[in-house]
């Protein structure tokens, strides 16, 4: 297997963040509901740039790092969608002026990135010092699955974050939005509005998400490199594909069990892997486990694009998500937004 070269990780990165710096500008000068069509073409350019970026790994690096590359872009790009139906929640909630929307979720993305960022160099410094810590993140990994396949969550979803509730409480607020504004002048003092809540309330969203979604990842690749831009290419476009899913978020009523499934694959993938290099004294003597079987990085792949396939694919032929009703905040939402166009 051949190493990755350093030009290719650092060329790489200049260009992913200039793009996104791109991105970014484009979103402040111009803030925006875009169309479907704009939508559209933004996610078909990012999903196109992850394919050639995954082509250049195949090419400069071997199969190896490039299917560990796709399988843990698809990874990631899967919960990202999941999660994205959480970021309309919170812009529903807060009503968030749609025009200011985009703003908001590339604040968002860039606090992902920078949090998912130091997650990365933690893990990958602990699983160099620490074989264990598989075992770890294959139980963590589990656990979650389970409580993926719960279908629970919704109620807290409705509640407020003691922590937001505080800082309500502390600083001064206004009660309506100032454009994409953080502070604003009500009565001649300067104040804080909601935006700021929102705010520190996707930079929590964020947080847990990666809570979740780095030891996954760890399970397919052990390189930060790839764990990095497979988490990069999967929050580029993000912004632009929640207004292209919008309503069709609700009709993917098979996504949650596809990825618990896909997460509790990786658990056990984890733990076979902690058992084949293990090093803990009361397991085994201490030695390796010679039988535990290391499962192949195209084998991951095709489980979990499979996986996926299949439930995307159930969800949309099913008579049950055809039926599906919207959820009562994002039509309250989708009705604000006619609104404001007329």
């Amino acid at each position: 297997m051949l190493e990755l070269p350093v030009w290719f990780e650092v060329g790489s990165l200049v260009v992913l963040g200039l793009i996104l710096l791109i991105d970014l500008l484009l979103v402040v000068r111009r803030p925006h509901e875009p169309s479907m069509k704009e939508a559209g073409l933004w996610v078909a350019f990012y999903v196109s740039l992850a394919l050639v970026f995954a082509g250049a790994m195949f090419a400069f690096t071997g199969p190896e790092y490039g299917g560990q590359f796709v399988a843990g872009w698809v990874t990631e790009y899967s919960l990202s969608i999941d999660n994205l139906f959480v970021f309309i929640i919170i812009m529903a909630r807060f009503s968030v002026p749609r025009k200011y929307q985009q703003e908001v979720l590339m604040v968002g993305i860039i606090i992902a990135l920078i949090l998912r960022g130091i997650f990365i160099l933690l893990g990958a410094i602990v699983i160099e010092q620490f074989s264990w810590v598989f075992y770890i993140f294959g139980a963590f990994l589990l656990w979650t699955a389970w409580k993926q396949a719960q279908d629970e969550g919704e109620d807290e979803e409705d509640k407020e974050n003691p922590l937001i509730a505080g800082i309500r409480k502390i600083i001064p607020m206004s009660e309506k939005f100032d454009g994409g504004k953080l502070r604003t002048t009500v009565n001649g003092k300067k104040v804080f509005t909601p935006m700021l809540v929102v705010f520190i309330t996707i930079g929590m969203t964020d947080l847990l998400f990666a809570v979740d979604s780095i030891p996954a990842i760890f399970g397919l690749t052990q390189s930060p490199f790839i764990v990095f831009t497979a988490n990069l290419f999967a929050l580029m476009g993000l912004r632009q594909l929640y207004f292209l899913l919008g309503g069709l978020m609700n009709r993917l009523i098979y996504l949650k069990h596809a990825l618990s499934f896909i997460l509790a694959f990786i658990g056990v993938k984890l733990v076979l892997h902690a058992m084949h290099v293990n090093e803990l004294p009361f397991i085994n003597g201490g030695n390796h486990i010679e039988w535990a079987p290391e499962i192949p990085t195209f084998v991951s792949l095709a489980v979990i694009v499979g996986t996926i396939i299949v439930a995307v694919v159930a969800s949309l032929l099913s008579s049950k998500a055809k039926t599906a009703h919207l959820d009562p905040r994002l039509e309250e939402d989708a009705r604000k937004s006619l609104s404001e166009t007329e």
